[in-house]
C-alpha cells in the first residue's frame, strides 16, 4: 500500500513538471510559496481580524490553530514520521529555493493555508473569495517546487481542515459562553 502511494506521488510529481515547468512559473510559485513560510500570511490575515470586533472571534480561532499546527505538526509529528522529501531523494531534482531541513509529512505550508482560508472564509464568504486560491496556490507550490509529496500536500489540507474545524467549534463554545455569562443581570447574580 505505501509502495503504492509513494509511485503515485512520484507520478504526479514528474506530470506536473512536465505539464507547468517554465521559467514564469519557476518564478511565481518560487514567490507564492514564500506567503506560506512560517505561516506568516496566515498569522498576519489573523492578527488583522482580531482588531475588528466582528471577525475577532475567527482571528482568535486562527492562531490558536497555527500555533497547535506548529506544536502537533512541525515539532511532533514530523518528526516522528521523518519522511524525506523528494529532492533528499532524488538528487536530479533542482530546487529553486533553499532547502527545508525539516521532513516532509505532512505539508505545514498546506496545513497552514488551509487553517487560514478555512477561517477567513467562515469569518466572511468574500474573504474566502481571496483566501481559497491564494492556499491552493501555496499548496500547489510546494508540489511545483518538489518539496513534498501530493500525499504530504493532501495529508496537510486534511488535518488543517479538521484542526481548524475543531478550533472553531471550541472558540464558538467559549464564546457562546462568555457571551452568556456577560449577559446574566447582576441581580441574579
Amino acid at each position: 500500500m505505501l509502495e503504492a502511494v509513494q509511485n503515485l506521488d512520484w507520478s504526479i510529481l514528474e506530470w506536473i513538471q512536465e505539464v507547468f515547468k517554465s521559467d514564469f512559473s519557476d518564478f511565481f510559485f518560487k514567490n507564492i510559496t514564500v506567503l506560506g513560510n512560517a505561516g506568516i500570511f496566515w498569522v498576519l490575515m489573523s492578527i488583522a481580524m482580531l482588531f475588528s470586533k466582528k471577525y475577532r472571534k475567527h482571528g482568535i480561532a486562527a492562531i490558536v490553530a497555527l500555533i497547535l499546527q506548529l506544536i502537533i505538526i512541525n515539532l511532533i509529528v514530523k518528526n516522528a514520521v521523518a519522511r524525506s522529501r523528494p529532492f533528499t531523494l532524488d538528487p536530479s531534482i533542482t530546487l529553486l529555493l533553499k532547502a527545508p531541513k525539516d521532513y516532509s509529512f505532512p505539508s505545514g505550508h498546506t496545513f497552514c493555508s488551509v487553517i487560514g482560508a478555512y477561517m477567513a472564509t467562515r469569518a466572511n464568504w468574500k474573504f474566502g473569495l481571496f483566501a481559497i486560491p491564494i492556499a491552493v496556490l501555496i499548496a500547489f507550490s510546494r508540489l511545483y517546487l518538489q518539496v513534498h509529496f501530493p500525499s504530504d500536500v493532501v495529508s496537510g489540507a486534511v488535518m488543517g481542515l479538521l484542526l481548524a474545524v475543531i478550533t472553531l467549534y471550541v472558540t464558538n463554545k467559549v464564546y457562546l459562553k462568555r457571551k452568556t455569562k456577560d449577559s446574566v443581570p447582576e441581580a441574579a447574580i
